[in-house]
C-alpha cells in the first residue's frame, strides 16, 4: 500500500502540532513509520487519505461498538446541531441520557457528565477524597486513567514506598499521595493498605485492563479488592471508560456481579463524541457541588451534540442486548482463528480476550500484569503491525493496547483477518 498523502500530511502537521499528533500513541513511535491519516470511516472500515481501505480493530479506541458512522447516532447529531451546538445551560437531553445510563448500570443512582475519561477519573478521585476525608489513592502499574497528575506515577523502590512522577510537570508532592500496586496481586494491595493504615481514600482500577493489552482480572481479584475496600473504609473506583457499555450493558459490575463505589465512563457512552461520566450512589454523588462541598464543573459538560450521540448509542444497545453475545462470539472466533495459524507457523504468543476485547502478546507465558506484558517481543510486534497494515488491517500501533471488536465486522472480515495473520506470521 502507498501512504504518500499521509506522509505529506504528517510532515505538515509536525510543523504546527507537537510531534504531529494530538495524542502520543498516534505518532507510531512504538512501531516506527508514518501515521495513517484517515479521511472517512463507515461500518468496520477506515478510508485513508491515500484511498486505502482498512479493516479497523481500534474503532476510535473503543466507542464505535456498532461501527463507524452508525446512522442513528449521525442523525441524532445532525438534528441536534440544527438547534444549536452549545448553551452552557441545562437541557432535557442530559436528564434523558442520565436516566437511561442509571437504568442500565447496576449499583448507581446518579451520574455526572464531563468531557473525557481523564476528567471522569480525575473527578472521581477528588470526590472519593472529599467523601472519605483521606488523601492517598492506590492505582495499578499498567492501568491508565488518563493524564491527570495523580495517575502519571511510576513504581517506587519497594512495595510500600510512594510512587514517583513519570512525567515532567508532575510534582513529587502529588506523587506522594499515589501508591502503586501490582495488577492481579491482592497480597501486594493488602501490604500497601497495611503500611498506610487509615490514609487511603480510594483504589482505582481498570477492572479489565486495556492499556497493557487486554488483561482480564484473575479469579477472585476483583472480589478481593471489594472486600479489602469494605474492611478498610476505602472507596473502590472502577475505571470503565473502556469496558462500560461494551462488555455488558452494565459493564464489568454486571459481568462479574461486583459493586464498585464509583464508576467512570467514556468511549461508548458518548457514541464517538468527547464525553466522560462518573456515577455512584446518591450518598456519594450528593457530595458534589452544588449539593455538597466537592467542587467539579465544566463549561461544555453535557454538550447537546455529545448527549445526543450518547443517547442514540445507549438506546441502540439497550434495545438490542443480544449484541454483547454477538460480540463475544465474533471475538472468540477471531481469537481461535489467530491462535490456530500462529501455532501452525511456530510463533511464540499468548492471546488474551474477554467479551469484545482481545490482544496478541508475543511471549509464551501468561500475561496477567504490566510486568508480564512488558516481556513481549516488541520487534515481532512491529513486524506484525506493519505486516497487517500492508494487508489492509489496522490494529493499535502499540503492543500495550487492546483490540476492540465492533458489531459491524462480518465473519468474512474476520476470516480475511485470520488469513492475513497467517500470511504475516510466516515472515517472522
Amino acid at each position: 500500500m502507498l501512504y504518500t498523502r499521509s506522509s505529506q500530511l504528517f510532515a505538515e502537521a509536525e510543523k504546527v502540532i507537537p510531534g504531529g499528533v494530538n495524542s502520543p500513541v498516534r505518532a507510531f513511535k512504538a512501531v516506527g513509520g508514518t501515521p495513517i491519516f484517515v479521511k472517512s470511516a463507515k461500518g468496520a472500515y477506515l478510508y485513508d487519505e491515500d484511498g486505502n481501505r482498512l479493516i479497523d480493530y481500534i474503532n476510535s479506541w473503543g466507542p464505535m461498538i456498532l461501527g463507524h458512522a452508525f446512522e442513528p447516532v449521525v442523525q441524532a447529531v445532525i438534528e441536534k446541531a440544527k438547534l444549536g451546538t452549545s448553551f452552557g445551560m441545562p437541557t432535557e437531553l442530559e436528564t434523558q441520557i442520565a436516566a437511561l445510563a442509571v437504568s442500565m448500570v447496576p449499583n448507581i443512582d446518579k451520574i455526572r457528565f464531563v468531557n473525557s475519561g481523564t476528567e471522569a477519573c480525575m473527578s472521581a478521585v477528588r470526590l472519593a477524597r472529599g467523601f472519605t476525608k483521606k488523601d492517598k489513592i492506590i492505582k495499578f502499574a499498567g492501568c491508565y486513567h488518563g493524564h491527570s497528575d495523580s495517575f502519571l506515577i511510576q513504581a517506587g523502590s519497594g512495595a510500600i514506598t510512594f510512587g514517583s512522577p513519570n512525567s515532567p510537570g508532575v510534582t513529587a508532592g502529588t506523587a506522594k499521595d499515589t501508591l502503586l500496586a501490582k495488577y492481579n496481586d491482592l497480597e501486594n494491595v493488602a501490604t500497601l493498605i497495611e503500611a498506610n493504615k487509615n490514609e487511603i481514600a480510594a483504589i482505582i482500577v481498570e477492572p479489565v485492563a486495556g492499556n497493557m493489552g487486554c488483561i482480564p482480572p484473575n479469579k477472585g481479584f476483583l472480589e478481593g479488592l471489594r472486600q479489602l475496600c469494605t474492611d478498610n473504609k476505602i472507596l473502590l473506583i472502577f475505571d470503565e471508560v473502556m469496558t462500560g457499555f461494551r462488555l455488558a450493558a452494565g459493564g464489568v459490575q454486571e459481568l462479574f456481579n461486583i459493586n464498585a463505589d464509583i464508576v467512570c465512563f467514556g468511549k461508548v457512552i458518548g457514541g464517538g463524541l468527547p464525553v466522560g461520566a462518573f456515577a455512584a450512589s446518591s450518598e456519594i454523588m450528593n457530595y458534589l457541588a452544588p449539593l455538597g462541598p466537592v467542587y467539579q464543573a465544566g463549561t461544555l459538560s453535557g454538550n447537546p451534540l455529545a448527549m445526543a450521540a450518547g443517547l442514540a448509542m445507549l438506546q441502540a444497545l439497550d434495545a438490542d442486548r443480544a449484541i454483547f453475545q454477538r460480540l463475544e462470539e465474533k471475538t472468540a472466533y477471531l481469537a481461535a482463528g489467530m491462535e490456530e495459524v500462529l501455532k501452525a507457523n511456530n510463533v511464540v504468543f499468548t492471546i488474551n480476550r474477554i467479551g469484545s476485547m482481545v490482544s496478541v502478546h508475543f511471549d509464551a507465558d501468561p500475561v496477567v500484569d504490566f510486568q508480564t506484558a512488558a516481556k513481549g517481543d516488541n520487534e515481532t510486534f512491529k513486524k506484525f503491525f506493519h505486516g497487517l497494515l500492508q494487508e489492509g488491517i489496522y490494529i493499535a500501533p502499540s503492543a500495550y493496547e487492546t483490540w476492540f471488536i465492533t458489531d459491524a465486522l462480518t465473519y468474512e472480515d474476520l476470516d480475511f483477518t485470520i488469513q492475513a495473520v497467517d500470511k504475516v506470521s510466516k515472515t517472522f
